[in-house]
């Protein structure tokens, strides 16, 4: 089993920035997808960006391209989404999200690749 808790949520002005972590333990797959999904009330949960921790490839939603940054320290099992340039419209319950291990590292935003999820920490922007 996997455990993901993510910290780093928070009440910001637009234009502001924030780091969300998401730190994972127990029988942490090698080589999987990682992600960050989003929800805002009455939305459905999208996908807001993703990476293969076996070699780093990244992936973005369109709306958040250039403003927010997905990394990874393996050394510490925690993945981050840096996020720059916040908008109103980015408030939403941000989780982390990890696959099992896989040798393709196409990491789609689709929720249907992930099967751990964390408890998710609230973003909010005002303007």
């Amino acid at each position: 089993q996997v455990q993901l808790v993510e910290s780093g949520g928070g009440s910001v002005q637009a234009g502001g920035s924030l780091r969300l972590s998401c730190a994972a333990s127990g029988n942490t797959p090698r080589s999987n997808c990682m992600g960050w999904f989003r929800q805002a009330p009455g939305k459905e949960r999208e996908g807001v960006a993703s990476i293969y921790t076996g070699g780093g490839r990244t992936a973005y939603t369109d709306s958040v391209k250039g403003r927010f940054t997905i990394s990874q320290d393996g050394a510490k099992n925690t993945m981050y989404l840096q996020m720059d340039g916040l908008k109103p419209e980015d408030t939403a319950m941000y989780y982390c999200a990890a696959s099992i291990s896989r040798t393709n590292s196409v990491c789609s935003l689709s929720k249907y690749v992930f099967v751990y999820w964390g408890q998710g920490t609230q973003v909010t922007v005002s303007s």
